[in-house]
């Protein structure tokens, strides 16, 4: 690929996942992922500080997911209005044309513990990051944090389910039905 292509992050992820999948996470080069996505390893480091991170695109996330909550409407309850936020991310983020990236993304993940403890650190920020957002929107710290905290396990189940099928449901109406199991079960203690 010539360097003047667009979407170099684009390019250096697919690069790193096909690398990764095909050497292993721990045989994989900074400029192999480089020289395979037609860039240098220079353009690598400008979008990402190390291979770890070249799967992580947790900044857009947390972006979206925080945006997302404040254009909920006013009159949500919490934990709607994190349903509005993971409505947003499976319109923009969880796409059918994504499905297939996310579930080999994944199955790396799954195989490398370095990298399932940084997923494990991302989820906790993202958490974090809505429980802040709800924070902003006048919700009591106890009540955000058991909302952001449900919504991050509806938004796993859901992930989890949705790498899972080839092109059924989409992510949004998984986490929906997800939720309505958490208010459900709720309801019932």
């Amino acid at each position: 690929m010539a360097r003047w292509q667009p979407d170099a992050p684009g390019r250096l992820a697919a690069a790193a996942l096909d690398l990764f999948e095909e050497r292993g996470y721990e045989n994989t080069t900074v400029i192999e992922i480089a020289e395979r996505a037609g860039l240098t390893k220079s353009t690598f480091f400008r979008y990402f500080p190390d291979k770890r991170e070249v799967l992580f695109g947790e900044s857009a996330l947390t972006g979206l997911l925080v945006e997302a909550i404040t254009a909920a409407p006013p009159e949500s309850e919490p934990l709607e209005a994190v349903a509005h936020a993971l409505d947003v991310l499976g319109q923009e983020v969880f796409t059918a044309s994504r499905r297939e990236f996310s579930a080999r993304r994944q199955a790396v993940l799954d195989a490398n513990p370095e990298l399932r403890e940084r997923e494990a650190r991302k989820r906790i920020g993202l958490a974090d990051s809505m429980i802040e957002a709800l924070e902003r929107r006048g919700v009591p710290d106890r009540t955000a944090r058991v909302a952001a905290k449900l919504g991050a396990l509806a938004w796993e189940i859901a992930h989890d389910q949705w790498i899972g099928t080839s092109g059924g449901e989409e992510f949004g109406s998984l986490v929906r039905q997800v939720l309505a199991e958490v208010r459900a079960i709720s309801a019932a203690c």
